[in-house]
């Protein structure tokens, strides 16, 4: 059985944009929602935040819904690090809040945004210990509204969050499982929700177009890393230069 890596863009989507029940455990586990505040349920909504007008910026995320509560979930997952990715993730929750209210609803009607980011570099080096990085807008108390969570999916080791099964299992699946699997772990295959998300990742599920628009995403990775590289290269190059002229 040969696999395709889940964090891809096909594959991420066609597992949590496609399969409520894998997308709400997926929120539930890595989400510190309280016990009272699990979801039970979920309505797909569009991806793509359009802007009130067309002067706006438009943008696109990899999956968004809402719940009975009319709180609302944008999940995101990011292959490439750069500073900017923590810009358009702030942009798009606050879009997704702000836009909850026409002319004639209340403030008060205003329901949490929940961002779950997804990264697969290692961007916070001065906590080597912590993968699992959660913010809300505090002073001396929260202000509840938009919430944001970002794992570094590198740093994950499974003992470091014993007590949150589903959690573990998700994060290994996301790490342990592409097309250089050989053996999948019988944890994943003995779970209802990680076992349905392996099949949806089986190469012969997918489409002729499936498997092209996979290659292509990895192409594309592949040729946005270089560009990345290159641009930090000559930013040093361009520091060092600034550098000697000073001294001179």
């Amino acid at each position: 059985m040969r696999y395709l890596d889940p964090k891809a863009d096909l594959t991420f989507k066609k597992i949590f944009g496609e399969h409520k029940d894998l997308l709400i455990s997926l929120l539930n586990a890595l989400l510190p929602l309280a016990d009272d505040e699990q979801i039970e349920s979920v309505e797909y909504l569009s991806p793509e935040l359009v802007p009130d007008t067309y002067v706006g910026k438009n943008s696109i995320v990899d999956v968004r819904c809402r719940d009975v509560k009319n709180r609302q979930f944008i999940v995101e997952m990011q292959m490439l690090w750069t500073e900017a990715f923590k810009q358009r993730v702030l942009f798009n929750a606050s879009k997704a809040f702000v836009r909850q209210l026409d002319k004639k609803r209340k403030y008060e009607m205003l329901q949490p945004v929940y961002s779950l980011n997804l990264v697969n570099e290692t961007f916070m080096k001065e906590y080597p210990d912590e993968f699992i990085h959660n913010y809300n807008v505090v002073h001396d108390e929260i202000i509840d509204g938009l919430h944001f969570t970002f794992v570094e999916l590198p740093k994950f080791q499974a003992h470091s969050i014993k007590e949150k099964k589903m959690a573990v299992l998700w994060l290994r699946f996301l790490t342990e499982i592409d097309e250089h699997t050989k053996e999948v772990p019988q944890e994943l295959l003995d779970n209802p929700e990680t076992s349905k998300a392996l099949k949806a990742v089986e190469e012969s599920a997918m489409s002729k177009n499936e498997l092209l628009a996979y290659d292509d995403f990895w192409d594309k990775l592949g040729a946005e890393r270089l560009l990345l590289v290159d641009s930090n290269r000559r930013s040093m190059e361009e520091g060092r230069a600034e550098g000697r002229a000073e001294g001179r």
